[in-house]
């Protein structure tokens, strides 16, 4: 077996005595583990860390056995661990995208996703807005994503201002007007259903992908509802662990 791709650097697990398992990303081919022999040596220790962009090339004798990955670094990111804020985010994405995904199984979007928030972080960008397209994007290819093109109730594609709860699907501000259930509602943000709008309420987008990443996610895991508190909170604008303006 020999594939080749481009790919983020999720996760790495110690073999042997230098080397490690490595989890990767790629566009092409989805979720991979490698060997990586010298992994952990001084000399190649900077170069897989998690969230660095890679080629990588996997080689093994059969289908079934764990593959060796020759890597070549694109585009390191190793600086997002040292910034507490960053480094939150970064632990999160990648950990729940290595727990979650099934292997051999290619996400392109998720994939793009992923290196976009990565891409954000390292560029000093809004964290609280990445994130939550982020885990837009993550529900959608896990088989949880929210219905957000058409009000639930009455069909309108304009004026969608709130979610279910239950089922996902948006609903317009009209429709629910009045409506004694209304508070039950999660706000939908404007800028997570058009692009071109303006970036408000970004809390209010964490907490819509923060029910349903916790209802279908992180539910069993409470090291990845761990992991998620705490990139949520680095996100926060004027949190401690946010970066300076």
């Amino acid at each position: 077996m020999r594939l080749e791709d481009e790919a983020t650097v999720l996760t790495l697990a110690p073999h042997g005595e230098h080397g490690a398992v490595v989890r990767f990303l790629g566009a092409a081919h989805g979720l991979r583990p490698g060997y990586v022999p010298g992994a952990r040596s001084r000399r190649r220790r900077a170069d897989l860390v998690p969230g660095t962009r890679v080629r990588v090339r996997f080689s093994a004798r059969t289908e079934d056995a764990l593959p060796t990955a020759a890597v070549e670094v694109l585009a390191s990111r190793a600086l997002l661990a040292f910034a507490p804020a960053t480094a939150a985010l970064l632990h999160y994405a990648t950990r729940i995208v290595a727990a979650r995904l099934a292997e051999a199984d290619p996400h392109p979007r998720l994939a793009a996703a992923l290196e976009l928030l990565l891409d954000r972080c390292a560029a000093g960008a809004p964290l609280a807005p990445a994130l939550a397209r982020f885990e837009l994007t993550l529900l959608a290819e896990l088989g949880f994503g929210l219905d957000l093109g058409a009000c639930a109730l009455s069909g309108a594609t304009t004026g969608l201002a709130f979610v279910s709860p239950r089922t996902g699907r948006a609903v317009s501000a009209a429709a629910v007007a009045g409506a004694p259930w209304a508070h039950r509602l999660l706000p939908l943000p404007a800028f997570l259903v058009d692009p071109n709008a303006p970036v408000t309420d970004a809390g209010d987008a964490l907490a819509l992908t923060g029910h349903f990443i916790g209802r279908n996610l992180v539910a069993d895991r409470p090291d990845l509802a761990e992991a998620r508190a705490l990139a949520v909170l680095a996100a926060a604008p004027g949190c401690a662990l946010s970066p300076a303006p």
